[in-house]
């Protein structure tokens, strides 16, 4: 995978308005997560989950650890809900599972409602005890788009 250059940055600006500090970290703080991204990059990538965990461990919201990530020039990668990897899948579709139908009915709600967003999709899974990467493989099941990316990569 290439790196996220200028060209990326302005693509991804031209869809997603992110602030350069949206939680309005003091500098010392804004460099503290600075140096947290640098030190989790794994082959020069931080993975969506790592990120969580940054963001929990040093107490910003996640949109904080995205912006910082894009200053850096870094790709977050392998999202949780599987709407971006690394690694390609060796398999057209994956496996579906059988799910409960009142979360079917929910997702369906969510994505006519144009309102199925990352954090719902992850609400979802907590509330029907299941991985996030099932939600989101039953949305790309159902052609339905996931929006708003808690990091800000979509």
């Amino acid at each position: 995978m290439r790196e996220f250059n200028e060209a990326d940055k302005n693509k991804k600006k031209a869809r997603i308005e992110i602030p350069e500090n949206p939680a309005d970290l003091s500098p010392e703080k804004l460099a503290e997560l600075e140096e947290s991204v640098r030190s989790s990059l794994k082959d020069g990538y931080l993975a969506c989950p790592v990120a969580w965990t940054l963001a929990k461990k040093s107490d910003v919201p996640r949109i904080a650890v995205g912006a910082v990530t894009d200053q850096l020039g870094v790709r977050i990668t392998d999202c949780q809900l599987g709407c971006f990897k690394v690694d390609k899948t060796l398999y057209s579709e994956p496996p579906r599972e059988t799910l409960d139908p009142e979360m079917i009915t929910e997702l369906e709600k969510l994505d006519k409602d144009k309102i199925l967003s990352c954090e719902k999709a992850f609400e979802l899974a907590i509330k029907y005890r299941q991985k996030p990467m099932v939600v989101g493989n039953e949305a790309s099941a159902r052609n339905m788009k996931i929006r708003n990316c808690q990091l800000g990569c979509f």
